[in-house]
């Protein structure tokens, strides 16, 4: 549609306007965005006749009751034809257009044959293509092949109407009418309009640089229309499964160790508990294997070494601890923080250990030595989000002063600096199939690029401050908030599939509510969340729940896409 020419043609004529009335008050408004793929070897015939006479067989009066009424009304079936010929090729010959039969028998009574021909299955086939695109969101649909086609014959496309009523008003005062669109011939002389007021003529067109192809439809579009709709996937929503209430305090910190076997978690309490993780799914008494005690202040960072039997922890006492698993006891400390760690992960390929926490730097730590390799200075308030990954940029952190930074690990420098955020930056997550991070804070989630750090997209619509984020294999996101409140957002397109409010357990206050920290297990089919009322949550998708019984609201996320796109960022 981008290569379309822009053409100009004569208004109707006061007989089709009146033919049109009735016709366009009796349109259904819920059409929209309909592509009939016209493009054939054989031309329209006698399409820039200007005496056609008006047909009145039943396949005009099915394609009518179809096909929003334009102009033209032989073009629509021309239409139907070429695409029952593409269709059924071997059966175009012995096609009749016609309409179920009557028969009246000899004793005056009206006897109904009714057989489905080829032009009826066409039209059932049509109908039921265009609900699919209806339902899948789709703005339009390119047809005809490659662009590059200069030759390539018109091609008929009925778009979004706008109000019918304003439309025939529009084409009684010998405008143009029907949401501006107009069916023009193959022609390459012929020039077309895009609205009542366009004066574009092919020289322009050809002045601007922009190619000239031959027929085909030109409608008026408003400006969102132009907006790419992603088509999100379908996830099942998720439910709560088991509640472990084993802390005295709140719950501030999960990491899932690399066999999947089991989880720790820290909180107020200064304890770490590693539960086990099947039994805590199933509710067990014995999930709970062993409390780890060190720590003097609130666990706000764990991490399990995927290459060693260690357990890392960091709390608000400025301590990071080293547990040997094997015999539950602290091996190693790393001094030098000079106020509380809030956040702390492992490098994935060496062996290396990086913390941050309200000193505003970024420690770089080798395990084994347990030496600062590196000093990431820069932030200006509390770093409390971290990522590492096994390329470049191989730390990223997120700090409370809202910005973003990237840093070169063998330089120790910053390369690249995200000021996007208004908010302070309080969680980052990662997938594992794709080299892009997100981000999280009270104003909204970014997206970005891992390589370089260009910004992607927003995802807007979660109100509170997004403490933790968590994503799994098959792209779902969840962001939880202070408030209590979990969105599970499909991380390809940024469409929110779920929204919920986690339920404080009995005997706590509402305002207890609020998550602290979120991770899925490694299979992705288990979420853990810990939260404010001291309990620690684990949820499942729900079983039950198809295609069927949770659609996706393609209306409203169509709408949203619109006015994002309105948007700067």
């Amino acid at each position: 549609q981008q290569d379309m020419s822009t053409m100009t043609t004569a208004a109707p004529t006061p007989s089709q306007q009146q033919q049109l009335a009735p016709l366009s008050a009796q349109t259904s408004l819920k059409r929209s965005r309909i592509l009939f793929d016209t493009s054939s070897s054989s031309s329209i015939n006698n399409t820039n006749t200007t005496a056609q006479t008006t047909t009145t067989t039943p396949l005009a009066a099915a394609t009518q009751a179809f096909v929003p009424p334009l102009f033209d009304s032989q073009l629509h079936q021309q239409t139907i034809k070429r695409k029952i010929r593409l269709q059924y090729p071997s059966e175009y010959s012995k096609l009749a257009f016609q309409a179920e039969e009557n028969e009246v028998d000899a004793e005056g009574g009206e006897k109904q044959q009714r057989k489905e021909t080829a032009t009826a299955r066409a039209v059932r086939e049509i109908r039921k293509e265009a609900l699919d695109r209806l339902r899948s969101g789709e703005d339009y649909v390119e047809a005809g092949g490659d662009n590059s086609d200069v030759g390539a014959e018109g091609r008929l496309v009925i778009h979004r109407e706008v109000d019918m009523k304003s439309s025939v008003m529009q084409s009684n005062q010998g405008d143009i009418g029907l949401g501006g669109a107009l069916i023009v011939s193959g022609s390459n002389n012929t020039t077309a309009f895009s609205g009542p007021n366009s004066t574009t003529t092919t020289e322009q067109q050809q002045q601007k640089g922009q190619p000239i192809r031959s027929g085909g439809i030109l409608v008026k579009r408003d400006d969102d229309s132009n907006t790419t709709i992603p088509t999100p996937k379908w996830h099942a929503p998720w439910k709560l499964s088991t509640v472990l209430s084993s802390h005295l305090g709140w719950v501030r910190s999960i990491a899932f160790d690399p066999h999947n076997t089991m989880f720790a978690t820290g909180g107020n309490d200064r304890v770490i508990k590693i539960f086990d993780l099947a039994k805590a799914c199933v509710a067990s008494q014995d999930a709970l294997k062993i409390t780890l005690t060190g720590h003097i202040s609130p666990v706000r960072g764990l991490a399990f070494s995927e290459r060693h039997p260690y357990l890392f922890s960091a709390g608000e006492d400025k301590l990071v601890k080293c547990w040997d698993l094997e015999t539950n006891q602290v091996i190693r400390h790393y001094h030098g923080h000079l106020s509380g760690v809030f956040a702390l992960k492992l490098h994935p390929t060496l062996d290396l250990l990086v913390t941050g926490g309200r000193d505003a730097v970024a420690r770089v730590w080798d395990m084994r030595t347990k030496h600062q390799v590196h000093c990431l200075t820069g932030h200006d308030n509390t770093v409390g989000a971290l990522l590492t990954k096994g390329t470049d940029p191989q730390i990223v952190t997120g700090s409370y002063d809202s910005t973003i930074k990237l840093w070169d690990l063998a330089a120790g420098k910053c390369m690249t600096t995200l000021t996007h955020h208004k908010k302070s930056v309080r969680a980052l997550a990662m997938p594992s199939y794709e080299n892009t991070f997100i981000s999280g804070a009270a104003d909204s989630l970014k997206k970005w690029v891992g390589s370089d750090g260009r910004f992607v997209k927003s995802f807007t619509g979660h109100k509170g401050v997004i403490n933790a984020m968590a994503v799994n294999d098959d792209g779902v996101l969840l962001s939880g908030a202070d408030d209590g409140s979990m969105n599970f957002w499909d991380y390809n397109t940024g469409h929110c599939f779920q929204q919920s409010m986690t339920v404080a357990q009995p005997g706590s206050l509402d305002a207890e509510n609020g998550i602290f920290a979120a991770e899925f297990d490694l299979t992705g089919t288990r979420l853990i969340t810990c939260e404010a009322d001291k309990t620690i949550k684990i949820w499942k998708e729900d079983e039950h729940a198809s295609e069927l019984t949770h659609p996706i609201d393609m209306k409203n996320w169509r709408k949203k896409c619109i006015a994002e796109a309105k948007k700067r960022y």
